[in-house]
């Protein structure tokens, strides 16, 4: 974890395994290849995203092999209860601006494990994603106003621009979500 308890890349994968096991249990083969699959197609192949193995988890006491005596990648995984409450800790944990490809993959894995969470927390991450979303609009709008920026004839006004859309857009994404949730708890 970064200083601002924001998440670093490899507990990304964290994440992703114990959110997977929160769904229910998998084989320890079918664990890692649903991990790459998802990480593989929300980022890439990226380096910085080779977590720490599914065995260390295992040592770490947040995963546990059903079927130990079983070769590895034949093991049933599950979710130990320092692994429930790991995932809680990574899931409220706020994101670090702006939105590159970790942010990205932190978000996707929020969103797909959503559900593991309660209501006041999920109201909570939301407000962390749009606050997010707003720091990341006044940063690209006060680039998109820098007078010698406006008079250019390049390309980056109208990419800022198209950038500043995007984010807009997902902010009210989130805030349609909770929206959906405060209307669900009436």
């Amino acid at each position: 974890m970064y200083k601002d308890n924001s998440l670093i890349p490899s507990e990304a994968i964290r994440l992703a395994a114990l959110g997977l096991l929160w769904q229910g249990e998998r084989s320890y083969a079918d664990l890692a290849r649903e991990i790459r699959h998802f990480v593989g197609r929300i980022v890439g192949p990226s380096l910085e995203f080779l977590g720490p193995s599914l065995e260390l988890f295992k040592i770490e006491g947040i995963i546990e092999a059903i079927d130990p005596k079983q070769p590895a990648e034949a093991q049933t995984m599950r979710l130990t209860e320092d692994g429930r409450a790991e995932l809680q800790r990574l899931m409220t944990t706020r994101m670090r601006g702006p939105m590159g490809e970790v942010n990205k993959l932190i978000v996707a894995f929020k969103m797909h494990f959503f559900n593991c969470l309660s209501r006041d927390d999920q109201r909570q991450q939301l407000d962390l994603l749009i606050e997010a979303c707003d720091k990341e609009l006044a940063r690209l709008g006060d680039l998109r106003s820098y007078e010698p920026l406006t008079d250019t004839s390049g390309h980056l006004p109208s990419w800022l621009d198209l950038e500043i859309g995007e984010i807009a857009n997902r902010r009210a994404w989130f805030e349609g979500l909770k929206a959906q949730i405060d209307r669900q708890d009436r």
